[in-house]
């Protein structure tokens, strides 16, 4: 198998142009854990900085369950000369996770075998086929080597895996953060609280549904319930308590301001219309108002208080960026997660499950950063101590926040500052010598208001 570089999409759906100045590769045909042959299996992916001269100089960079390939929107200030993701020291690569609508294939992938959508016939895919699809469009970009792999949740969970399935080596360091050995009963059940929300919808119609009449109303219900899981009580009540909703004006939508619909209709799987300029600088805004152009069906009396509303916006947000199918598709990858699974069988005794994880882990870097956030309900404190435990010579920092899991998304000075001093100790040949690019001023990034990440400015 191998990636072939510079692949431009023959059809493209409209979430995509969500992110700009995305590259794609195609792989002929990836053949996945499950067994099935993924045939034309596109990858997006966007980098930063340039390879050295020894192609050992590669960050990875792995997003989470809803994120891109665009670090810069829910990292951003992560990102740049000076910062933790230095583009002047280091190859920086983001690929998008098979099952995501944002451009690597999934549910809205056209089946080449009917020519319409996958939708749920999607074949289910994993964190470690993730891993092998990226690694061959590394081995096409002519990487030799990766300096280190950063992730956080979903993100984490990949960045475990990378060593794990690749050749010994090839991987130099990870800093897995906010993240687990394997997916908890607790996160299996949360996620699968949100996926009832999606079928008990009547647009679901099993998941064979076009994009004119997706599941919003399930979608955003499922939305509103896994903030509650990334988010903590005390931060709720410290931003909300029993305050009545802010009113706040919309930008109304113009003509103008839409897409054509020969540029959005994937349901009929007609290809996109060429006079579309995806380098246009109002693309993203105008996708968004696209695809939201439709509203949940269920009504719902008005928010009475402002945690209601905060609810409320988040699900009108997620819909306008997201697609069921691919929700279901990337939460049953995480359910899936194990780190265990067909390398080792563990025993039931304490004894035996310490043994089978010290067999798996071994092969992983020494000295691995853990990050855990103490108010994270989600990827509890004790799952990332498990890991510290069982991952060679590993080191466990805590980020102290009030966000809960959506700290590791929210805590950038913190954040920055422990994978910095941690990459600088084990990626040091990266940081000898000059720059590689020129530096136009190492301040942080704005933080502002992104279509992936966690930051509201409004709120």
């Amino acid at each position: 198998m191998t990636a072939q570089i510079g692949h431009i999409p023959e059809r493209r759906n409209p979430y995509v142009d969500l992110i700009l100045d995305q590259n794609f590769a195609l792989i002929s045909s990836l053949t996945l854990d499950s067994g099935y042959v993924l045939e034309k299996c596109e990858v997006a992916y966007k980098t930063w900085g340039i390879l050295n001269e020894k192609r050992d100089n590669v960050l990875i960079v792995c997003h989470a369950l809803s994120g891109s390939s665009d670090v810069e929107d829910w990292w951003g200030p992560l990102l740049g000369p000076g910062k933790a993701f230095d583009y002047t020291r280091y190859f920086v690569f983001c690929g998008n996770l098979l099952g995501s609508p944002y451009g690597s294939a999934s549910p809205l992938t056209v089946n080449p075998s009917t020519g319409r959508p996958y939708g749920p016939d999607f074949p289910e895919t994993s964190i470690r086929d993730d891993v092998r699809a990226h690694k061959l469009v590394l081995d096409a970009l002519g990487v030799h080597s990766v300096a280190a792999v950063v992730g956080g949740s979903m993100g984490g969970m990949s960045a475990l895996e990378w060593p794990l399935c690749t050749p010994i080596g090839y991987v130099n360091a990870i800093i897995p953060i906010a993240t687990s050995a394997d997916h908890s009963a607790w996160g299996i059940s949360w996620a699968e609280a949100q996926k009832q929300c999606i079928y008990a919808d009547s647009n679901y119609q099993d998941g064979y549904y076009d994009m004119s009449s997706q599941p919003k109303s399930g979608l955003a219900a499922a939305r509103m319930v896994a903030m509650l899981t990334y988010r903590s009580g005390v931060s709720f009540g410290k931003r909300f308590g029993r305050k009545p909703p802010t009113k706040k004006k919309r930008p109304q939508k113009s003509d103008q301001d839409l897409v054509d619909a020969d540029c959005v209709n994937l349901a009929n799987g007609t290809s996109q219309n060429p006079k579309c300029d995806p380098s246009r600088s109002r693309k993203r805004a105008r996708m968004q108002a696209s695809i939201g152009t439709q509203t949940p069906t269920n009504r719902t009396r008005s928010p009475v208080f402002s945690a209601q509303s905060y609810l409320k916006y988040q699900g009108d947000k997620f819909i306008r960026r997201f697609d069921a199918n691919c929700y279901i598709s990337l939460t049953n990858k995480m359910d899936a997660h194990d780190l265990t699974r067909d390398r080792i069988v563990i025993g039931e005794g304490p004894d035996e499950v310490e043994e089978a994880f010290t067999e798996v882990l071994k092969a992983v870097p020494r000295k691995a950063l853990v990050v855990s956030v103490d108010s994270d309900n989600l990827f509890q404190p004790d799952q990332q101590l498990k890991l510290a435990k069982y991952l060679p010579d590993a080191t466990l920092s805590t980020i102290r926040s009030e966000d809960g899991h959506d700290g590791f998304l929210l805590e950038f000075e913190a954040l920055d500052g422990l994978i910095s001093e941690r990459l600088r100790e084990q990626c040091s040949w990266v940081y000898k010598g000059s720059p590689r690019l020129e530096c136009n001023g190492t301040g942080p990034a704005p933080v502002k208001d992104s279509v992936f990440g966690e930051v509201e400015s409004e709120w």
